[in-house]
């Protein structure tokens, strides 16, 4: 093969892989502006009603907001948590549900898309979080 075909492919090769990274970067600087207004505005005060609500049933949850994301945490065992976090890891950055529960010397942890930062609703958060609090609210 000659070396001036070899040449081209690879520089067009390297080519596509920085127009694809400058559109991935976009893309996340995007998502992530999103998720902040969704934190701010969505996720935290839905996570306090959620906290509100249990406590006033019984079961002892508080909020907390670790480092870009937001954390419902027991406070019988700090162990059991239903988290959000931003992942821009893949092609298109999601929210991530990080649920931890602990059952005698067990920890299970678990994790789950949410959905698109920009398009996710109060239904949506309050959804998600309805099904993971229910092994930590069983009696």
């Amino acid at each position: 093969m000659e070396i001036s075909e070899v040449r081209k492919r690879i520089q067009a090769t390297i080519d596509r892989s920085k127009q694809r990274a400058v559109r991935r970067r976009a893309r996340t600087d995007e998502a992530s502006r999103a998720y902040s207004t969704f934190l701010d505005t969505i996720a935290v005060p839905l996570f306090r009603q959620v906290a509100n609500v249990l406590k006033a049933e019984g079961y002892p949850f508080g909020v907390s907001m670790p480092s870009g994301s937001v954390k419902l945490s027991s406070d019988r065992n700090q162990q059991d948590s239903i988290e959000l976090l931003f992942d821009s890891s893949g092609d298109a950055p999601i929210v991530v549900g990080h649920v931890t529960r602990s059952r005698g010397g067990r920890v299970i942890e678990s994790e789950q898309p949410v959905g698109d930062p920009a398009s996710l609703t109060e239904n949506d958060v309050l959804a998600f979080l309805a099904t993971e609090l229910e092994p930590f609210v069983e009696r």
